[in-house]
């Protein structure tokens, strides 16, 4: 596993507000896509992105419920891990404050990095409340409603890691998100090939790497005022000798071991300089 540097004793982080409780079986009516915008103003939807099949799931369930007891596991490998911190340390600046969407228990921020303030966001209090590096966190299911409860312009960077691919409605998300980021803040969302099979939307689990990285560029494109995306790939080396008997066995069946990494990167007006 990917060590870090020993850190400080930090106060266990705080919910922004309290925990919403879990929808009875009567409320888990699905809500309706947003409509397009008459206008494209900055901020705004400039058109849907996933068609209505696009958009289900095989597991029709309240993703609250799928995540109502704490999953303290490791979604992606070493591999990925170091090189999403290792992006971050590049893109991210000291005195920051974060918006951490769609976080878990563990923190893939660099530990000498020191932020203003880290705020998380989830499906599971439990997993919040152990991760270290936020000083507050929120409980919130992005499929029921989009709105987010924060400030607008208050955030210099918004971060997805590994669970974008659950997004129901994310034209609403990133219509969001540019709205939380302050002038030039930067939100990158990563991901993988991993996902929870049965609670990813059909244009993620139907499609290729290469349509779920379009599909990420799409989702900045729709909202006016997001600079062109820029696209991040790190994929496992083909040559070199196989780290394991495991990994002999798939590259002889022609499967890569290692979790591949993608990550696309846009801005909110501007790319500062």
């Amino acid at each position: 596993m990917l060590c870090t540097a020993p850190q400080p004793l930090r106060p266990r982080p705080r919910p922004l507000w309290p925990v919403a409780p879990r929808c009875s079986s009567s409320d888990n009516a699905q809500p309706s896509p947003p409509p397009p915008p008459s206008a494209a103003a900055a901020g705004g939807i400039r058109r849907l992105v996933l068609p209505p099949e696009g958009r289900a799931k095989l597991d029709p369930r309240p993703d609250r419920d799928f995540y109502a007891f704490p999953r303290l596991v490791t979604h992606v490998d070493d591999g990925f891990i170091a090189a999403l911190t290792g992006l971050y340390r590049e893109r991210l600046r000291a005195g920051w404050d974060v918006l951490d969407l769609m976080s878990s228990w563990v923190s893939h921020l660099p530990p000498e990095l020191r932020l203003r303030r880290v705020v998380g966001h989830g499906l599971n209090a439990q997993e919040l409340a152990r991760n270290p590096r936020l000083d507050a966190f929120f409980v919130k299911d992005l499929n029921e409603e989009q709105q987010l409860a924060l400030e607008g312009g208050s955030f210099d960077a918004v971060l997805c890691t590994v669970s974008v691919q659950y997004l129901q409605y994310p034209e609403k998300v990133f219509a969001e998100i540019f709205r939380v980021l302050k002038p030039g803040g930067v939100c990158i969302v990563s991901f993988s090939n991993r996902m929870f099979y049965e609670k990813a939307i059909g244009a993620w689990r139907e499609g290729t790497a290469y349509s779920r990285v379009q599909l990420v560029t799409q989702y900045f494109q729709c909202v006016e005022g997001f600079t062109q995306p820029e696209v991040v790939r790190e994929l496992p080396a083909a040559g070199g000798s196989p780290a394991s008997p495991l990994d002999a066995v798939m590259r002889l069946f022609g499967m890569a071991s290692s979790d591949p990494f993608y990550a696309v990167i846009s801005y909110r007006n501007f790319k500062p300089m």
